[in-house]
């Protein structure tokens, strides 16, 4: 039996990235299928229904037709919007940074249930953080998704400097992200 022309899923846009005039390929991280890349077709044109709803870090509902090169994003309906995050630099700093870390050390296509609850709960939780108290979180996240994938030994604390080196190391490329949060946790232990 062939497969459904078309899928539901629900999840987090973790990136966007412009394609053509009026195209996007979006990532979303999702509990069901774990990281998935999508075609948006004309989802940079000012006309563009789903646009709002595919914004970073927002919690969507998608459904997806099965593509042979690419699936595609068919209708999008918004779950949770991330206008809080978005208010705050340092919010977005944070939140952009827990999305790169998915994005470089998942594979597409695999389920991980308790890593999708780690950036769920980590992406409500940061407008109610004060904003000097956001590196110390960033820090734990960081922490604890680095065990949930088996890259970093439970109890074990490096400083906080170190682990975006750790990082890089892991996924053999250089994050976008990291300036700020260098600058930041010289020799903060979290």
């Amino acid at each position: 039996m062939a497969a459904p022309r078309f899928y539901r899923v629900e999840g987090y846009i973790i990136g966007r990235k412009p394609v053509g005039e009026g195209d996007r390929v979006i990532t979303i991280f999702t509990r069901e299928y774990g990281k998935l890349r999508l075609y948006a077709q004309g989802i940079r044109r000012i006309s563009s229904r789903r646009a709002p709803h595919l914004e970073l870090f927002n919690r969507v509902r998608l459904l997806i037709y099965r593509g042979r090169m690419m699936d595609m994003i068919g209708e999008a309906e918004m779950v949770r919007s991330s206008d809080e995050i978005r208010s705050d630099l340092t919010r977005v700093s944070i939140a952009y940074y827990f999305c790169e870390l998915i994005d470089v050390l998942l594979p597409e296509r695999q389920e991980h249930d308790d890593v999708f609850e780690l950036l769920s709960v980590s992406l409500d939780s940061i407008p109610s953080y004060a904003s000097e108290k956001l590196l110390i979180f960033a820090g734990r996240v960081s922490f604890s998704l680095l065990e949930l994938l088996g890259f970093l030994a439970k109890g074990k604390e490096p400083v906080a400097a170190e682990i975006v080196s750790y990082i890089e190391r892991i996924a053999e490329k250089r994050l976008k992200t990291p300036k700020f949060y260098r600058l930041l946790t010289r020799g903060v232990r979290i």
